[in-house]
C-alpha cells in the first residue's frame, strides 16, 4: 500500500494508525503540497455495504463541522476496491498514549484538555451530531497542546433513526454509556458520560470499569457504582470530583443535560485550579 497514489494526488507514505475498521496513513497531497492523513477501510469490510456507508458517513458528518478542536475532513473517495477519507494530518499523540506515558495527568492539564474536548462536542451537538465513540484513542493532542477530536465513524445526525441492536458493536466498552451498553436510545448525553469517563481516566490513570470481556465491562457500566476519582487521587479538587461523578451518572436525566452546561463547570474548575496553584506557589516561597 505504501507508495500508492489515490485520486491522482495522495501518495501514501507510511502507516500511522489502525482502528477496528480502518487503517490510517500519512500521505503527501501533490496538488496542494502538504501532508494529510488518509483513512482506508479495511479489506474485509469493503464488500459490506453497511460498513462502507458508515465509513463514508464519517466524512459527511464531520465535513459539515468547523471547529479548531475537530480534525478537518478534506476529501472522500473510492479507487477500485479502496474506500478512503482524506483528513487533516495532526502532528502529535493520542490522549491514550499520553495517559500511558504519564499515568495521572496533572489537574490543570486535565481541565485544559477536557475543556477543548467539550468545545469540540459542543460544536457537534449544535449541529445535531452525536459522536458516540468518545475515548482517548480518538482524541489527538498536538505538540502544542491543542486537542483534535477525530473518528466520527459511527456518528449520525441525532434526528435520524436511533442506533440499532447490532452484533457489530462499535467503539470501546470502557467508555460506553449505560444506554449504549443496553443498545437503547442514545442522545447527546451519551457523549457527556463518555467524556466523564475520559476525565476520570486522566485524573486517576485508570478507567473506572474493567473486566476480561467487553460484555462484562458493559454490564459494570449498567450495574456497578463508580468509585469516586478522589478516592484514587486525593489531589483532585472537590469540584472536579463532583463534576466527574455528575457526568457519569447512570441515568441520563441525572447527568449534565447539555455539553454547554458541563463546559461552563469545567471552565469554573479551571479558574479554581489556577487559584489553588497560585496559592501553593506563594506558600512554597514563604
Amino acid at each position: 500500500m505504501i507508495g500508492t497514489m489515490l485520486g491522482n494526488r495522495y501518495e501514501l507514505l507510511e502507516k500511522i494508525g489502525e482502528g477496528g475498521m480502518a487503517l490510517v496513513y500519512k500521505a503527501k497531497c501533490h496538488l496542494l503540497n502538504r501532508y494529510v492523513a488518509v483513512k482506508i477501510l479495511k479489506e474485509q469490510y469493503s464488500d459490506d455495504k453497511e460498513f462502507v456507508e458508515k465509513f463514508k458517513r464519517e466524512a459527511t458528518a464531520v465535513a459539515s463541522l468547523s471547529d479548531n478542536n475537530i480534525v478537518n475532513i478534506y476529501d472522500v473517495g473510492t479507487q477500485g476496491d479502496i474506500n478512503y477519507i482524506v483528513m487533516e494530518y495532526v502532528n502529535g499523540k493520542t490522549l491514550k498514549q499520553i495517559i500511558r506515558e504519564q499515568g495521572k495527568i496533572p489537574t490543570a492539564k486535565t481541565a485544559n484538555l477536557a475543556i477543548q474536548i467539550a468545545r469540540a462536542l459542543d460544536c457537534a451537538h449544535r449541529n445535531n451530531i452525536i459522536h458516540r465513540d468518545i475515548k482517548p484513542q480518538n482524541i489527538l493532542v498536538t505538540n502544542e497542546g491543542v486537542v483534535k477530536v477525530t473518528d466520527f465513524g459511527i456518528a449520525k445526525a441525532s434526528n435520524s433513526v436511533t442506533i440499532t441492536n447490532s452484533s457489530k458493536v462499535m467503539g470501546s466498552a470502557h467508555y460506553f454509556s449505560p444506554e449504549q451498553a443496553r443498545g437503547s436510545f442514545v442522545d447527546c448525553r451519551t457523549d457527556i458520560y463518555s467524556l466523564g469517563i475520559v476525565i476520570y481516566e486522566m485524573c486517576t490513570g485508570r478507567v473506572p470499569y474493567d473486566a476480561d470481556s467487553p460484555v462484562s465491562v458493559a454490564l459494570k457500566h449498567i450495574q456497578e457504582p463508580v468509585i469516586p476519582p478522589k478516592q484514587l487521587n486525593e489531589n483532585i479538587p472537590d469540584n472536579l470530583n463532583k463534576l466527574i461523578l455528575k457526568a457519569v451518572e447512570k441515568e441520563p436525566i441525572k447527568r449534565y443535560q447539555t455539553i454547554k452546561d458541563m463546559l461552563t463547570d469545567l471552565r469554573k474548575n479551571k479558574k479554581i485550579i489556577r487559584k489553588l496553584i497560585f496559592l501553593l506557589v506563594i506558600l512554597m516561597k514563604t
